[in-house]
């Protein structure tokens, strides 16, 4: 197995190696199997999301292996699905701190559904990008 070429860190020209790239798209994995859970079972895609143990592994990994992408394509790969889990958590609390009020009770439900699609587009549109190689947008 040959050793990425650096090229030009600070440009983002850091070519990652095959070995990152196959632990992004396991990450991607265990996130959608997360999300599949969510579907598939009584618990909401967002809530399986946040709480589900692949969502958990996988964002232990971004952390713990991001400075091996530094540099790369795939540094945008981690920060989108951190990024994705870490909103989705604050979306989960919100509609939480609505379901404890009696009026908030319908804006859970939307807030819980809305957050569960907005969690299975970034899943699927950054497993997309991976496919192809290309970047995720850094906003």
């Amino acid at each position: 197995m040959s050793e990425p070429e650096i090229l030009s860190p600070a440009r983002h020209d850091y070519r990652p190696g095959e070995g990152m790239i196959k632990l992004t798209h396991l990450i991607y994995a265990l996130h959608a199997i997360s999300v599949i859970t969510g579907i598939a079972t009584s618990a909401t895609i967002v809530g399986s999301f946040v709480g589900g143990i692949p969502s958990i592994i996988a964002v232990i990994l971004n952390y713990v292996k991001r400075g091996e992408v530094r540099g790369s394509w795939l540094d945008s790969h981690f920060s989108w699905q951190i990024r994705t889990f870490w909103y989705a958590a604050m979306w989960v609390v919100v509609a939480y701190l609505m379901f404890i009020t009696i009026i908030g009770i319908p804006f859970f439900f939307v807030i819980v559904a809305l957050a569960g699609l907005w969690v299975m587009y970034r899943v699927v549109r950054g497993w997309l990008a991976l496919n192809d190689r290309r970047a995720m947008p850094m906003d």
